[in-house]
């Protein structure tokens, strides 16, 4: 779940910026305002990939989407990528868990496995 989870986040670090520099054409707000506020989104997203595993981490996760789709309302084109990034967040979550309970089944499929030589095989005498 990390990767996928960290991926996302990693990506919306991109978008941020990006989304940034767009925000900048805005008359109505400052380089000042706008970087102070995308500096703190991208930094909390590169943040948060290093805290997945921690208890509230994919909350403070899902709070970072929610304020994606609300930047919508300075930058318009953020409507769209935070409801995809959003889509992508949550398939992070889902299919993570899915993925790190099978590797969880196969580590325990492994461990009862007999570890020597398996029995019927030829031997060297």
């Amino acid at each position: 779940m990390r990767t996928l989870c960290a991926s996302t986040l990693i990506g919306e670090f991109f978008v941020v910026g990006f989304a940034g520099l767009v925000a900048m054409k805005d008359p109505d707000l400052t380089q000042v305002q706008v970087w102070t506020v995308c500096g703190v989104v991208m930094l909390l997203s590169v943040l948060l990939c290093g805290v997945l595993s921690r208890p509230g981490a994919v909350q403070v996760g899902w709070a970072l989407q929610i304020g994606l789709i609300l930047s919508g309302f300075v930058v318009p084109m953020m409507f769209f990528l935070g409801a995809l990034f959003t889509l992508l967040w949550w398939c992070s979550l889902h299919y993570g868990q899915r993925v790190d309970a099978i590797k969880a089944r196969w580590a325990a499929e492994a461990a009862q496995a007999p570890q020597g030589p398996q029995a019927g095989t030829a031997t060297d005498a």
